[in-house]
């Protein structure tokens, strides 16, 4: 299940034209005063895990914890990469996987910000050109947000109830409390140099709403809707 676990022999025995690798990418990245900077892998570490429990033949890859940060990096704790550097280490390993055998790739990223989704998806669509493979690339919170079994608020995010919620479920002992509700409004059209004035506490929606409950539902749907993605991705 976890390919940095398997020796070289093994990769080379084991995997197909059916294996499916699972590459999980997250974020140092402030997440209110209460979460961790590690949330945002937590959750597909999390996810990537349960889903490879119910599936044959899934592979987990070492998560890289690093991604592009935007509306939080002036916050401490948060590290980002470039645009460029993320679009190009995300091109290297979907080649390498590639190279190693897989032809079933799915890219599950627990940090949703725009651009950094943007880097990946450009990394993606210039491999799929140049190679004859399958490949999705989606957020958990793209699932998460069109989920119809449980109700979310309509202006909740970054570390707000779902977000809390869910770290809850997968790590309660590093959630730290709570935090003040925050449903902050940003300037249409607007490119701002510090957007730390509009989003002064990193936190978007009313995390005091959370509950692990709540959070173990939503993760479980996550689960089960990404398996059968990949069910139908393989199958095609």
């Amino acid at each position: 299940m976890l390919f940095e676990e398997m020796t070289s022999k093994e990769v080379g025995e084991k995997i197909n034209s059916q294996s499916v690798a699972i590459f999980p990418i997250g974020a140092v990245e402030e997440h209110g005063p209460h979460l961790p900077l590690s949330t945002d892998c937590l959750q597909p570490e999390y996810v990537a895990e349960e889903v490879a429990k119910k599936l044959d033949n899934v592979y987990i890859l070492p998560i890289m914890k690093y991604g592009q940060c935007s509306s939080t990096r002036n916050f401490p704790g948060t590290i980002t990469l470039r645009f460029e550097t993320l679009e190009m280490i995300v091109d290297d390993v979907l080649r390498e996987l590639y190279r190693t055998g897989f032809r079933n790739i799915v890219v599950l990223s627990g940090h949703a910000g725009r651009l950094h989704m943007a880097a990946i998806k450009l990394a993606a669509s210039k491999v799929v050109k140049d190679l004859d493979m399958k490949l999705m690339v989606l957020s958990d919170y793209d699932i998460a947000y069109a989920m119809e079994e449980i109700e979310i608020p309509k202006d909740d995010g970054h570390a707000g109830m779902i977000e809390t919620s869910r770290v809850m479920a997968i790590r309660p002992d590093l959630v730290k409390g709570s935090a003040e509700p925050c449903h902050p409004e940003f300037p249409p059209y607007r490119v701002e140099k510090d957007s730390e004035k509009y989003f002064p506490d990193g936190v978007m929606g009313d995390p005091q709403l959370a509950n692990k409950e709540f959070g173990e539902k939503a993760n479980k749907i996550i689960v089960d809707e990404l398996a059968q993605l990949i069910e139908n991705m393989v199958g095609e």
